[in-house]
């Protein structure tokens, strides 16, 4: 090659290595500045850590022209029954999953607030309960809806990473004011398929150690557990309180008897789950 030429070729290869070096992230050329990106900080993580799961508590049209408003929304909507469009079932996403939705409200887990900044919150129709004089009807997920979900939830958790104990209820994120998705939600179906957790009924009977599941146990013990685990906590909770955060635990573990009593049962599953999914925040 030619002196010249090889200078050439030399300055040409700086001229690209330059260039992507400082190239800018998109294609606009006419930015006034440009980034450089080849080093990369290792102090970053995913803006999105739960998964929350709600009922809307109205029909599918009432609960779009809610969550489409100015003052509440989710990132997704799924309807009792979806329908197909090219035989698949449809979801509707009101919020990007880059966006904050306001879903959550005032919330706790796991010691972070504010839940909606991140998470990712999905609305099921359902009609939630009706009150009778003993106590909430709960009413049921159709299992097209739940399979839509499942879906869903799949590539969501997929895509950020998120830890089983890290998807979650509304009422587990805010127990004092919420019951959703309810004690028919079928949690223990969901982590079958990957989603979320669920306790290992071989582990939670060896925890029992045969104890009657009914038997009392300290409510301050299983509240402690109960945090340990997730649950938000606060300084001189009435005795009302700590039985909306056991009653919420045991709606999300344990749906047969979700009144909200310490016993031995609870005791031994929330044991066994802190067992199986240990800390990793």
């Amino acid at each position: 090659m030619r002196p010249f030429l090889r200078q050439g070729a030399a300055i040409l290869a700086v001229l690209l290595l330059a260039g992507c070096l400082s190239s800018p992230p998109t294609d606009d050329h006419n930015l006034p500045y440009r980034l450089e990106t080849q080093r990369q900080a290792q102090g970053a993580d995913q803006r999105v850590r739960f998964l929350v799961i709600h009922y809307t508590a109205e029909d599918f049209h009432n609960a779009l022209n809610t969550l489409t408003d100015e003052h509440v929304s989710a990132h997704y909507l799924i309807p009792a029954h979806p329908p197909l469009e090219e035989g698949k079932p449809v979801a509707w996403q009101l919020v990007p999953e880059s966006l904050r939705a306001w879903h959550a409200g005032a919330s706790g887990w796991r010691g972070r607030t504010n839940l909606n900044d991140t998470s990712v919150g999905i609305e099921l129709e359902n009609r939630g309960y009706s009150a009778h004089l003993l106590g909430k009807k709960f009413y049921p997920y159709p299992p097209a809806q739940i399979e839509l979900l499942a879906s869903l939830s799949r590539q969501i958790i997929a895509r950020y990473q998120i830890e089983p104990r890290n998807v979650v209820g509304h009422s587990d994120i805010a127990p004092q004011r919420k019951d959703d998705p309810g004690p028919l939600f079928p949690w223990q179906e969901m982590a079958k398929r990957g989603i979320g957790a669920w306790p290992d009924a071989p582990r939670v009977q060896a925890n029992l150690a045969g104890r009657d599941p009914h038997q009392p146990v300290d409510a301050q013990r299983l509240l402690e557990k109960l945090g340990k685990y997730g649950y938000q906590l606060t300084d001189n909770m009435t005795d009302k309180q700590q039985r909306r955060v056991i009653a919420a635990f045991q709606m999300h573990f344990r749906p047969a008897d979700y009144r909200g009593v310490a016993d031995a049962e609870s005791d031994a599953i929330i044991s066994a789950l802190l067992a199986q999914y240990p800390d990793k925040q």
